[in-house]
């Protein structure tokens, strides 16, 4: 799964500046700064959240961002659009392929 910016300060990608800020704060705090509380290293988490405040800061970075995110998405519904237009793509699970308690419960629609 790949991660956003967004995700690493916890926040919606229509936050404002002001929640992005105050994300990034509580985070920094929760994390000690770079440490968990039984010691575990976090710097690698810590050095992902300063990213993403750095481009969710600033306004032309984060609307760079946005589009290059929006673009990512659109890219990847085209991929499953394709995907299941092709022929039998619809089809390619069939009532054996599922588990037997839910078969059992969908059977009465399958047929």
């Amino acid at each position: 799964m790949n991660y956003t910016h967004y995700d690493f300060l916890e926040l919606a990608p229509g936050a404002d500046g002001a929640r992005v800020e105050a994300a990034y704060v509580a985070l920094l705090e929760r994390m000690s700064f770079g440490a968990s509380e039984s010691g575990q290293d976090l710097s690698g988490l810590v050095r992902r959240i300063h990213a993403a405040y750095d481009v969710l800061s600033d306004p032309e970075k984060r609307e760079a961002y946005d589009a290059k995110l929006a673009a990512e998405a659109a890219q990847a519904d085209v991929e499953l659009k394709s995907m299941l237009d092709q022929p039998g793509a619809r089809a390619s699970r069939r009532v054996q392929d599922v588990p037997p308690m839910l078969a059992a419960a969908f059977a009465p629609l399958a047929a």
